[in-house]
């Protein structure tokens, strides 16, 4: 399973990379916006920043709802750096602009996925990732991962090559379980990672092991 941190803030990026385990990043314009980022130069600067931090995949956001639109910032997106993903929405032009990018070789992710079906249709569309959203889902009483587990069904069904990527992951828990139903990647922010490495016997078996080595010295 692959880890993709769901940020705009350097430092969090910067210390899951050191962690030695990350894969890759997402973000979107309310993250870029919650760390003071506005304004096209700066974003697109910003991006490259992301770039410069991993070796992995950085999805970054088309602000366009029409087609045409969404082909001139995405080619503008893919030409700052070898690891831009082009996020798309999940609408009409967005599957269409998908196809676009698919064929030319171009990495995209199809965003704000909901439902089998649209899932269904972004991989038709030759999505390189699909990004179902667990957590929005759970908010208004949904099961977000049996979502994850009918995407798994479908793509398995008929070998398509998009990746499942969990996004609005809220908590370890949600990591744990999309993990075991196959999702190939999971999207969250630096707690939902750093939360993993938490145990209480852990810490207090490295205390016990830390008094007997000073008993004995």
């Amino acid at each position: 399973m692959k880890f993709f941190i769901d940020t705009a803030n350097l430092n969090d990026i910067a210390e899951a990379e050191a962690l030695g385990v990350l894969d890759g990043v997402t973000t979107n314009p309310s993250l870029m916006a919650k760390e003071g980022i506005t304004g096209a130069a700066n974003i697109l600067n910003h991006y490259k920043k992301i770039c410069d931090l991993v070796a992995g995949d950085v999805s970054a956001e088309v602000i366009a709802t029409d087609y045409a639109g969404m082909i001139q910032q995405g080619e503008e997106l893919a030409a700052l750096h070898s690891q831009i993903v082009i996020k798309l929405p999940m609408i009409a032009d967005g599957v269409k602009a998908c196809k676009y990018f698919s064929d030319k070789g171009i990495k995209t992710n199809m965003t704000l996925i909901f439902s089998a079906g649209q899932a269904l249709l972004a991989a038709k569309a030759g999505a390189t990732y699909v990004s179902p959203f667990l957590g929005r889902l759970d908010d208004i009483s949904t099961d977000g991962l049996n979502l994850i587990s009918e995407m798994r069904l479908i793509y398995d069904n008929y070998g398509f090559k998009s990746q499942i990527l969990a996004a609005s992951v809220r908590n370890t828990m949600h990591v744990i379980n999309c993990a075991k139903l196959g999702s190939d990647v999971m999207t969250g922010p630096l707690s939902s990672i750093t939360g993993l490495l938490k145990h209480p016997l852990t810490d207090s078996g490295l205390a016990q092991f830390l008094e007997d080595y000073k008993k004995g010295n």
